[in-house]
């Protein structure tokens, strides 16, 4: 689901429903379909099978380490004491409690120059013009697995799908900046954040 943010940038927010055995697989696919469809510069692709859902990605060392080093953090927040207080639900719960799941939002700016009061220039800042959000919900499989993992799957290829549809949309295209800087894998500036049990997690 597309929406406007805070500084009228699109916003993106996709909901999952993950246990543990699927969590890093299903994250690391997200974040990378995400960068996917994002990245500007030359892009090698690769793929990831997920629940037999084929999900692209990038094939770059550094995209790939960022990647591996945030579903890392969220399974650190999951895992440690943020998920032991009972802050993260690790059973169904009810939508009011969707503020203590865990999220990951990327978040994609531009440099833009900044100025003070006397509108003197100093220096440059990152302003926002997508993000997307992936919110986490963990829960207990009860009873069929199978009937579990055909429901993630379809989540997931709605996700891909949702992706796509934006990023080709006239919106999605009128949203990305004038490209001025081409090096690199990426002109924008990329930002990944997890939180956890409202803690964000490094």
């Amino acid at each position: 689901m597309a929406t406007r943010g805070n500084g009228s940038f699109p916003t993106i927010t996709i909901d999952l429903v993950l246990d543990r055995l699927t969590t890093k697989d299903v994250l690391r696919g997200m974040l990378h379909s995400v960068l996917f469809h994002r990245l500007f510069g030359t892009v090698k692709p690769q793929t990831f099978e997920v629940l037999d859902v084929t999900m692209p990605g990038v094939s770059d060392v550094e995209m790939e380490q960022l990647v591996n080093d945030k579903v890392d953090a969220f399974w650190r927040g999951i895992e440690g004491g943020a998920s032991r207080s009972g802050q993260v639900p690790l059973l169904p719960q009810p939508t009011s409690c969707r503020a203590h799941h865990p999220q990951i939002k990327i978040t994609f700016s531009e440099k833009r120059p900044k100025k003070s009061w006397f509108q003197v220039y100093v220096g440059e800042e990152d302003v926002p013009w997508e993000q997307w959000i992936i919110n986490a919900e963990l829960r207990q499989p009860i009873g069929d697995r199978q009937a579990f993992n055909a429901k993630l799957a379809d989540t997931l290829s709605q996700a891909v799908f949702t992706m796509l549809t934006h990023t080709s949309s006239e919106r999605g295209r009128a949203a990305v900046p004038l490209i001025t800087n081409a090096s690199g894998i990426s002109p924008f500036p990329i930002d990944i954040s997890v939180t956890v049990g409202g803690i964000e997690m490094r």
